[in-house]
């Protein structure tokens, strides 16, 4: 079956699952497999649920007209989403970065939709699998389209542009993340930059956070840059506090000032590639303001929370040493009188981790904290004079058995750290 087959029927179903837990009636259900999976043996379970179509890579025992064979499942599911993206004439906005990718995304999303219908990635559905399902929940009455782009390697973000096509792009930075399969920060900045090649390529468009001097000549060569900053730039913003929610002043044309609901300094650059993003596509500066402060933070990205009289920022959705010593950095600035750090340790970090962990507990060492537990990982392997535990189960023990008022908590790790668990 040639893709444009397979498309004619996604047209009459136009709905794609890979997860038969989450199968509704008339999906088209696409069996992938991985190295502890194989979706192919759900097929009739997935018709029988419902699935209108099954897309596989092994051959059913029983023909099925409602099986459909295919030699790469995965490759497929992607050359129907190239398809589908090409059936668009509208902007399509790629985002990656070390940091701040979903919490930009979602501010990008935010302010387009008040004036756009606008679909972006839902959470953080950012990979080989999440991105091409995101492409094919863009439906036909789409103006504009925010796609999240994650990797851990090189050549990661060209495949994904190979069949998102992006005509617009932003790198809101290239930090120590993923340091294990880019080899390093200057493969990092490789990596994320294979989105401007992409651009450079076809005569995109990309926004630039020009206080970042890596990302000028990472751009260079750009058929045409929006450039954004605290100077300089086509939309600059200065930040006017950060205590406890992140204030921003436009500064450029008509100024005017946004009161986030974001926590920390760190996100000045999100806000105000948000604000280049509405102000370039004709957002009224009104909407722009509106919008990015209605947004409110979830899923344990920088929540600001309340446990009685005590405050708790809880960032535990990920990690990496740019990420963690930024949020330290913020921490060390909020007016408290009594203030704890919660830290789960740093993954993918390769060959650098036990260093960057150190570098870690030398920034620690030079505030004055109530108490600081460091939990798992690398944190296990180095000498510190700080609380550790193993994990966060047993950080939570810990939690719960502190009598703290009116303390400020900073609860902060990698994924696989599930330091949210300190709070259950």
């Amino acid at each position: 079956m040639t893709i444009k087959q397979l498309y004619s029927i996604f047209q009459q179903y136009p709905s794609v699952q890979t997860d038969t837990r989450s199968l509704k009636q008339g999906d088209i259900f696409f069996a992938l497999k991985g190295p502890n999976f194989n979706a192919n043996q759900f097929a009739e379970k997935a018709l029988a649920a419902g699935a209108a179509y099954a897309v596989v890579d092994e051959a059913p025992a029983t023909p099925n007209e409602r099986i459909i064979v295919v030699s790469d499942t995965l490759d497929t599911l992607q050359q129907l989403a190239k398809h589908h993206r090409q059936q668009f004439d509208i902007p399509f906005i790629a985002i990656t970065g070390s940091n701040g990718k979903t919490t930009t995304k979602e501010l990008v999303h935010a302010v387009l939709s008040t004036r756009f219908k606008t679909y972006t990635t839902y959470g953080n559905l950012n990979n080989h699998i999440g991105v091409p399902l995101t492409i094919l929940r863009v439906q036909k009455d789409a103006q504009m389209a925010v796609i999240e782009m994650g990797a851990n390697h090189q050549q990661e973000i060209a495949s994904y542009c190979a069949y998102t096509l992006p005509t617009h792009g932003i790198i809101t930075n290239a930090g120590k993340a993923h340091l294990e399969g880019f080899g390093g920060v200057e493969g990092v900045r490789k990596g994320k930059g294979e989105l401007y090649d992409y651009l450079r390529a076809n005569n995109g468009t990309a926004f630039v956070m020009w206080d970042y001097d890596y990302l000028h000549t990472m751009s260079q060569g750009l058929p045409h840059i929006i450039k954004y900053g605290t100077a300089d730039a086509d939309v600059t913003g200065q930040l006017v506090q950060s205590e406890p929610f992140l204030s921003v002043a436009i500064t450029s044309d008509n100024a005017f000032t946004i009161q986030t609901q974001l926590v920390g300094a760190y996100n000045l650059p999100n806000v105000l590639v948000a604000a280049a993003i509405g102000r370039h596509f004709g957002v009224e500066d009104q909407f722009i303001k509106k919008a990015i402060e209605q947004y409110a933070p979830s899923n344990s990205r920088s929540q600001l929370m309340e446990r009685g009289d005590n405050k708790i920022i809880l960032d535990a959705y990920n990690a990496n040493p740019s990420s963690m010593r930024a949020a330290i950095e913020n921490f060390a600035g909020i007016k408290a009188d009594h203030k704890v750090l919660m830290l789960g340790a740093m993954a993918e970090l390769g060959p650098e981790s036990l260093d960057e962990h150190k570098q870690i507990v030398a920034l620690l060492q030079q505030y004055p904290w109530d108490s600081v537990v460091l939990v798992g990982g690398d944190f296990l392997k180095i000498e510190h004079p700080f609380i550790s535990k193993e994990n966060a189960v047993q950080a939570a023990e810990w939690f719960r058995q502190q009598d703290l008022h009116h303390t400020f908590f900073l609860i902060k790790g990698s994924r696989s750290m599930q330091m949210e668990k300190v709070l259950a």
